[in-house]
């Protein structure tokens, strides 16, 4: 059986990227692709509970050493439990973050640096990579304008706040954003850039176009 298709959705939050991985996965539906879809952190029972460690506003305070390696445990299960499995079985993968946001937030954001994130990824994650990757890049102050609106409502609505790397300052999503695009510049046949303040329609129309050639290519391979 062919191996199946990994594809991951990047960006800050804010960015779109869930209304975006819905689409996505309803199109190929329509396509009779058949594509599981996971988050990181989260996807596992494990991954869940990690989710609330990292992102919970109301939770503790944990290190960016400690954070970088809840990061890569949570995705080590993942990778377990869900996505080789389903790779080895011959499904597309769409994830909702990858290794790219532990490079992105903790290499950049947190100033940690690509290189520990890279060798952790090699480490424990078997150097697991994307067959696409889809990044989100609209500007940074539309990214976090939605983004805290978005937290705003769901505190105001009484669910569960999600906001706690909302609550960083701006200079720390300047660093996120600009690994995000250093990133990019150094895997381009792997990384396809979506830039701007695109509206829904056009950002999942060149999604659609960049999954469709990447699509017919495996087809012809296999």
């Amino acid at each position: 059986m062919p191996r199946g298709f990994f594809i991951t959705l990047e960006g800050l939050d804010g960015s779109g990227k869930t209304t975006q991985i819905k689409r996505l996965a309803a199109w190929m539906q329509k396509r009779n692709f058949d594509p599981v879809l996971t988050r990181q952190p989260g996807g596992t029972a494990t991954g869940d509970r990690i989710r609330g460690l990292l992102l919970d506003s109301s939770a503790s305070p944990v290190s960016p050493m400690t954070e970088m390696a809840l990061m890569f445990a949570d995705r080590a299960q993942a990778i377990a439990e869900v996505i080789e499995p389903a790779l080895a079985s011959g499904r597309v993968v769409l994830c909702d973050r990858f290794t790219d946001s532990t490079e992105a937030y903790q290499g950049g954001g947190r100033e940690l640096g690509s290189e520990p994130v890279l060798e952790l990824h090699r480490l424990l994650c078997g150097d697991l990579k994307p067959d696409l990757t889809l990044l989100l890049l609209p500007s940074l102050e539309n990214s976090l304008d939605r983004a805290r609106r978005r937290n705003d409502r769901q505190t105001a609505q009484g669910g569960k706040n999600e906001g706690r790397f909302e609550q960083e300052q701006d200079a720390f999503f300047r660093r996120v954003w600009l690994k995000y695009r250093e990133i990019a510049a150094r895997e381009p046949s792997r990384v396809v850039l979506i830039e701007g303040n695109l509206g829904i329609d056009e950002v999942h129309e060149q999604i659609v176009e960049a999954v469709s050639e990447r699509l017919v290519t495996v087809g012809q391979e296999s």
